[in-house]
């Protein structure tokens, strides 16, 4: 019996340690995984129109790479211009360049995004997000 009540001791004092250990290993992730995350935006309409760019500049072709178009933004009392940008260019992939658009009596941007080719026309996939300029 002596025996018995020494493994009662030791399940009790070993097993919770061993469970813990356990589950804390359960908590690791490996791999590669991508999820879509729908985070609601707050959305700002500005009244007035933005201005037109400023003169392109010519951009020149960088091998794996993609331009960007330089746009307004709303910093809540006017336009600000961001110049334009390289990024480099997506497998299987094309970007849909970001736009104002007319929303009711005022402007929204809609930001661009990168999208798998074939999808983002009528398939549900190419829903636009809109983004704050405060």
């Amino acid at each position: 019996m002596g025996g018995f009540n020494k493994l009662g001791l030791v399940l009790r004092r070993v097993l919770p340690a061993v469970v813990l250990a356990g589950s804390l290993g359960a908590c690791v992730v490996r791999g590669n995984a991508h999820a879509r995350i729908w985070v609601p935006i707050p959305v700002v309409v500005v009244q007035e129109p933005p201005p037109p760019p400023p003169r392109h500049v010519v951009v020149v072709a960088r091998p794996g790479h993609i331009w960007i178009e330089g746009r307004h933004t709303w910093n809540g009392s006017r336009y600000v211009w961001h110049d334009g940008y390289y990024e480099r260019e997506r497998a299987n992939h094309h970007y849909r360049p970001g736009r104002w658009k007319r929303q009711g009596n005022g402007h929204v941007w809609v930001e661009g995004r990168w999208e798998a080719r074939g999808h983002g026309h009528g398939h549900g996939h190419g829903r636009a997000k809109v983004r704050d300029h405060r």
